[in-house]
């Protein structure tokens, strides 16, 4: 009977999980948006950082313009825009991004890219001045997998961020 007993106590061990989903949440609702140099239609890399990881969005062309926004403009994940989120081995910052060459420390050390979703971008023009424009972009029903086929489901990205850029 104590034989029994062993066997299924180790049996149920063995057959447990051991928890490799090391990301239990992915928050970036309170982290600034970033981006290298001077906004500007052109721009299509955002990131957010947090001190150890980073969510990236590789933006369509076309979806930042200098004119109002009738409707939200959309862009499907993956498809058109990349949105990426990374782990890294120590504190990262926008020189990671920016610089012409990134530094070599910290490195990656895991990287998710979104299965799903879509981003959306709706401008409006500024009443005050009317060359500058204001850009608003939100994340809808992102999705990520990760290498062991497990979906984080616990995340918090859907207002990615808002900037301004001007009219030439």
């Amino acid at each position: 009977m104590k034989k029994g007993i062993l066997i299924l106590f180790f049996t149920g061990l063995m057959g447990c999980s051991d928890g490799e989903l090391q990301i239990e949440t992915i928050d970036f609702d309170q982290v600034p948006l970033a981006f290298c140099d001077v906004a500007s239609t052109n721009t299509r890399l955002f990131f957010k950082l947090n001190e150890f990881d980073a969510l990236i969005l590789d933006l369509a062309n076309g979806l930042i313009r200098n004119e109002a926004s009738a409707d939200t403009l959309r862009s499907a994940i993956p498809g058109e825009s990349q949105v990426r989120y990374r782990l890294f081995n120590g504190a990262i910052s926008s020189s990671y991004f920016c610089d012409a060459v990134p530094p070599v420390t910290p490195t990656v050390t895991e990287e998710i890219p979104a299965q799903a979703g879509e981003v959306l971008v709706f401008t409006t023009r500024s009443e005050s001045d009317t060359t500058q424009f204001e850009h608003v972009i939100r994340l809808k029903d992102v999705s990520f997998v990760n290498e062991a086929g497990e979906r984080l489901t616990n995340i918090a990205v859907e207002e990615f961020g808002s900037f301004i850029t001007f009219q030439d």
